[in-house]
């Protein structure tokens, strides 16, 4: 008679639910409870998921660049504008200059 006490070949064909559970508890490991805490809280915010897909859609040249662009401005300073289409989406450095609404009149 053998008995086991530890199977070290824990793969079982067609058993997803072992794969998913390892990388939870990896996860786990490599993660500080704050920093789990922090993305179960921005995971649950509308549009999470979809925008994260559109990131990773981008290349690795432009997803390089929105990254390093993102980093170099100062905090909550990056404007967003689109375009009537809907087409074009253009960031820019800073926060807009509001137009006075009568033309000619400087405040």
């Amino acid at each position: 008679m053998t008995a086991i006490i530890y199977n070290f070949d824990r793969s079982v064909p067609g058993d997803a639910q072992t794969d998913e559970t390892e990388r939870l508890f990896s996860a786990l490991e490599r993660y500080t409870v704050a920093e789990l805490l922090e993305l179960l809280y921005v995971g649950e915010e509308p549009g999470f998921f979809e925008l994260m897909r559109g990131l990773f859609g981008l290349s690795d040249e432009n997803r390089l660049a929105l990254q390093t662009f993102l980093c170099d401005a100062p905090r909550q300073s990056v404007t967003l504008t689109v375009d009537i289409d809907g087409k074009k989406c253009v960031l820019t450095h800073g926060t807009p200059k509001k137009e006075s609404p009568i033309k000619g009149i400087v405040r």
